[in-house]
């Protein structure tokens, strides 16, 4: 878990690894000022279900070097997947789910960094 004035940080570091390993359309929102109980989330598309390991794995590896991990998380999906740094929340998904569940849409709202 990162302190909240770590968070945007945070939110830079994770669209630069998830952009190192060619991750597709990567949006950081800032849910703060529509949401009590979220801050920010960063949405980025894999172009296969293989991709979106590598970018799990990838980001996984990196952020626990600076030993953070995200919170556990239940239901995990060959199209979707869920990291929770707490203040910082990934969504990975691939191209068909990121258009089915349309997050960017549902928090229109939202600011984007």
């Amino acid at each position: 878990m990162v302190k909240p004035k770590e968070a945007t940080a945070l939110v830079q570091q994770v669209k630069d690894l998830l952009l190192e390993k060619k991750a597709e359309n990567v949006v950081a929102l800032d849910l703060r000022a529509v949401s009590q109980s979220l801050d920010y989330f960063v949405l980025a598309t894999a172009t296969s279900t293989p991709h979106l390991q590598a970018l799990e794995r990838h980001l996984v590896e990196k952020l626990e070097e600076e030993h953070l991990r995200p919170r556990p998380t239940e239901g995990q999906s060959p199209r979707w997947v869920v990291l929770d740094y707490g203040e910082v929340v990934v969504h990975l998904m691939t191209r068909e789910a990121r258009e089915f569940y349309d997050l960017e849409g549902f928090w229109a709202d939202a600011a984007r960094l």
